[in-house]
């Protein structure tokens, strides 16, 4: 199955979180925060949404910080996807 999100939503999938913490602690899971870091798997074509010209500034491919709760989480083919606003990429990393 194949994702293909309309307007301006991205759909990422989350970067799993380190287990460790640079000292070298173990966290188990319930003590793991969500991940903000993703990867972009695709991107909407974006165009004219609520009146204002939206124009798509990530790509496929992008890492990217998103909002701690945003978005839509979904499993497609056994792995979790994010779907999310534009607005809701916080930033980009390089």
């Amino acid at each position: 199955m194949t994702l293909k999100p309309l307007f301006d939503r991205v759909v990422v999938k989350l970067v799993e979180a380190e287990e460790t913490t640079k000292t070298g602690i173990v966290l188990p899971g319930a003590a793991k925060e969500k991940p903000q870091v993703a990867e972009v798997i695709a991107v909407g074509p974006g165009g004219l949404i609520d009146g204002k010209e939206v124009v798509m500034l990530v790509k496929v491919g992008d890492k990217v910080i998103t909002s701690k709760y945003a978005g839509t989480e979904i499993k497609c083919d056994g792995v979790e996807y994010n779907i999310v606003k534009q607005s809701d990429i916080l930033a980009i990393v390089e």
